[in-house]
C-alpha cells in the first residue's frame, strides 16, 4: 500500500484541502480484483483531526444554511453524510441498496459495467422544497451519483449540491453529471 501524494494536488476547495485528503488516502493494488487500484479512505475517517477538517471544509464550502438535509450514498457515504449533517445541525437521510429500507420507498435502477443496481430512499424522506446536499466518498463513472440525484428529486427534494472526498477524474463521472453542481475535495 502507498499513500496517494501529489505536490500538485487539486480539488474544488483548493490545493490545501486536496493535499489534506491525499495525505490520508492509501492506494491498494489489485483490490477488489487484479488490475484495480483501490483508493482506501479509511485512514482519513480514522484520523479525527483530519476528518474534522474535511467535514468542516465541506460545510464551509456549501454554507451552513444552504441545505436542510444531507443524503449519504451507501455505504461509505453514510460516514460523511452523518458527520456533515451533525456539523451543520441538520438531518441525514440514507440512500440504500434495494431491499434495505423498512417502509415504502422510491427506487431507481441503473446500469453498472456488468449488470444493474437499484437504490432506494424512503417515500417520506423529504418534504416539498427540502434543500438536499448529497455526499459520497468517491465519484467514479457517475452512475451511482446520477441515479441518486435523480432519486432525491423524484422523492421531492431539491438537490443543492453534490460533494465527494475523492474524484477519479479519468473515469469521467463529472462529465456525466455536467448539469449538476459537483464538488470534489481531491481529484486524481
Amino acid at each position: 500500500m502507498t499513500e496517494t501524494h501529489s505536490t500538485e494536488a487539486r480539488g474544488d476547495s483548493g490545493p490545501e484541502a486536496a493535499r489534506l485528503v491525499a495525505s490520508r488516502v492509501l492506494d491498494v493494488p489489485d483490490f477488489p480484483k487484479p488490475g484495480v487500484l483501490f483508493k482506501d479512505l479509511m485512514p482519513l475517517f480514522a484520523d479525527g483531526k483530519v476528518f474534522r477538517e474535511v467535514i468542516d471544509g465541506i460545510v464551509a464550502y456549501h454554507g451552513r444554511d444552504a441545505f436542510d438535509v444531507v443524503v449519504g450514498i451507501e455505504a461509505r457515504g453514510f460516514v460523511v453524510a452523518a458527520a456533515v449533517a451533525y456539523a451543520a445541525g441538520v438531518g441525514v437521510v440514507p440512500v440504500r441498496k434495494a431491499g434495505k429500507l423498512p417502509r415504502p420507498a422510491h427506487s431507481v435502477s441503473y446500469a453498472l459495467e456488468y449488470g444493474e443496481a437499484t437504490l432506494e430512499v424512503h417515500e417520506d424522506a423529504f418534504t416539498a422544497g427540502h434543500r438536499v446536499l448529497v455526499v459520497d466518498d468517491v465519484l467514479a463513472t457517475g452512475g451511482t451519483a446520477e441515479a441518486t440525484l435523480d432519486l432525491v428529486e423524484r422523492a421531492g427534494g431539491t438537490v443543492t449540491g453534490f460533494t465527494v472526498l475523492l474524484e477519479l477524474g479519468f473515469l469521467g463521472g463529472r462529465e456525466r453529471l455536467a448539469q449538476r453542481p459537483v464538488h470534489a475535495l481531491l481529484t486524481v
